[in-house]
């Protein structure tokens, strides 16, 4: 089965947004208003924009965890679709010779798929075996060589990836909700555009202060900052920090991985919010809004005030701490400007972090004030971000239609 020789694609970031980017852009569609290939940061905007989340999960034999949501999650690939009027085809078979089969056939048609795949399975992501953990995301597969054993997959480095027709159907038929399915599309109704931005940036609005998609209130939104700012400051208080992540393990496990929610995950910092601001820009065009240009620049100090939080979590006057967020910085960083051939470094920096939490949990650097000061300081930044955005979305509210 061929490989697409003139697929060149690989700017998209993020698995959903980024994905469909590279697939549009491959297949020569433009935007109405730019007359260039639909920019990652309008499919976010279309998708529901950001979003402010904060959630903790304890899982029997793993350390506790922070996830963070900065964009919405909430079937943002549907939206899109929706209200760009994409029409989708979905191929999915529990069988693993009809899931080869039926992406054979998009391959040899000439056009990419987005395959549904678990992250953590996919080798050059450097992830740890782990029976107990998946992420069924979409990535985008041009090409597939049965002959030479070899998958090519573009998946947010700029480089492309390959691995071999063995561990792409591992990924693929990790769970049985997402097994062997792959998606084709049409191509966005242009017309829609106008309409699709402006319910995005509602559903933006309302991702922060109206009623949440699902769960408690007060984990969406400005509440949601709140709830955050009050754990980290409030020791007594059910969940807070001092007693879901105290000092030892359990904190330099919520630290690693919040920064990883913020920083990393799909993104290059700034928590979305530079995506976001540049989304805003092409808003203020297309919608001929001009205020939407001096909501963007608010967006973009928001971004730098999440750097400064990702940078809080993980301090550099705490050594250990400031290496941590060294090294996971790095290896994001390999991985997206040099892709698998970085992998035997990444592989390294993840020994020298194994290395790191078995020395902080055995002797953790700092002690219970200390820990109280790295909290509260965390404090001040999220109340300085949810200062920031609050005016920001409030000003959005008050010049949309």
């Amino acid at each position: 089965m061929p490989t697409i020789k003139d697929y060149n694609q690989f700017q998209g970031l993020h698995w959903e947004t980024g994905s469909l980017r590279n697939l549009l852009a491959f297949q020569g569609i433009t935007a109405p208003h730019t007359n260039k290939p639909y920019s990652e940061a309008m499919l976010l905007g279309i998708s529901g924009g950001i979003a402010m989340g904060y959630f903790t999960f304890a899982y029997q034999g793993y350390d506790p965890m922070v996830q963070i949501l900065t964009r919405n999650t909430f079937e943002p690939l549907e939206k899109i679709y929706q209200r760009l009027e994409i029409k989708t085809n979905i191929r999915q078979s529990s069988n693993p010779a009809q899931g080869v089969s039926n992406l054979r056939q998009v391959l040899e048609s000439g056009s990419p798929a987005i395959v549904f795949a678990d992250s953590l399975s996919l080798p050059y992501n450097a992830f740890k075996p782990d029976k107990g953990m998946w992420a069924m995301l979409p990535i985008l597969v041009y090409g597939y060589e049965e002959d030479q054993d070899r998958v090519s997959i573009a998946d947010r480095s700029r480089k492309p990836l390959h691995v071999t027709t063995e561990e792409l159907a591992v990924a693929r038929g990790r769970t049985k909700k997402n097994k062997y399915r792959l998606q084709t599309h049409g191509s966005p109704n242009p017309e829609k555009l106008r309409s699709a931005v402006e319910t995005g940036l509602r559903d933006c609005i309302q991702l922060f202060t109206g009623a949440p998609p699902k769960g408690s209130k007060n984990n969406f939104g400005f509440l949601a900052y709140r709830k955050w700012e009050n754990l980290l400051r409030k020791a007594n208080q059910r969940n807070s920090w001092d007693k879901d992540f105290s000092p030892g393990q359990k904190m330099y496990a919520g630290l690693t991985s919040a920064y990883n929610s913020i920083a990393i995950y799909g993104k290059e910092g700034g928590a979305d919010r530079k995506l976001f601001s540049q989304f805003l820009q092409e808003a203020s065009l297309l919608l001929e809004i001009k205020e939407l240009t001096d909501i963007a620049k608010k967006f973009m100090k928001s971004a730098d005030a999440w750097d400064d939080l990702a940078v809080a979590l993980l301090p550099d006057n705490v050594p250990s701490f400031g290496e941590t967020r060294e090294l996971m910085w790095k290896k994001h960083y390999l991985f997206l400007e040099h892709g698998s051939t970085a992998l035997e470094e990444m592989q390294q920096i993840d020994k020298r972090l194994d290395e790191i939490k078995s020395q902080v949990s055995e002797k953790f650097p700092i002690n219970s004030s200390q820990a109280e000061e790295v909290r509260n300081v965390i404090a001040d930044k999220i109340k300085a971000i949810h200062d920031i955005e609050l005016d920001a979305v409030q000003d959005l509210h008050s010049v949309m239609p």
